[in-house]
């Protein structure tokens, strides 16, 4: 496996890095943890992953710290609520900026509008365009409601 690192790697080799200098236990342990789950992909895959890959991973991790907080949140175990808060702010710094619900639902529009989509029928085909564009971006369940509200108008 060729040892060509996305910018998003180096950056966060170079993050780890710096949390150990600054002797940062709980980012560190974060950053470990991104870390393992690339090395993982990559070592499972046997390919080396792009900044686009990195970021399928990423969002992966911020949604489960997010389904994990609601479940912590529901239970009343606010000291482990703080630890995922804690983690997702690590993760999501980097994630690319999101996209605002003005920027989404013009994406959306004009993608239908490529595609001729004109029922939900084609819902499936929508989403497929608009994932890549999105990636990291927007939460795809939310996307998911704006397009089926925009095909059934």
């Amino acid at each position: 496996m060729p040892e060509e690192s996305s910018p998003l790697k180096i950056t966060i080799q170079d993050q780890i890095k710096a949390a150990m200098r600054a002797k940062e236990k709980d980012r560190l342990a974060t950053l470990r943890q991104i870390s393992a789950a690339i090395k993982q992909f990559e070592v499972d895959n046997r390919e080396a992953l792009d900044d686009n890959g990195i970021i399928t991973i990423l969002t992966k991790m911020c949604k489960q710290r997010r389904d994990s907080l609601t479940q912590f949140q529901d239970a009343g175990r606010d000291d482990l609520a703080s630890i995922e808060i804690a983690e997702l702010a690590i993760i999501e710094e980097f994630m690319p900026t999101p996209l605002t619900a003005d920027e989404i639902a013009a994406e959306i529009a004009s993608t239908i509008a490529e595609l001729g989509a004109t029922g939900p029928k084609e819902m499936g085909n929508v989403i497929k365009a608009l994932r890549p564009k999105f990636q990291g971006r927007a939460d795809m369940g939310a996307v998911s409601g704006l397009v089926k509200a925009a095909l059934t108008a």
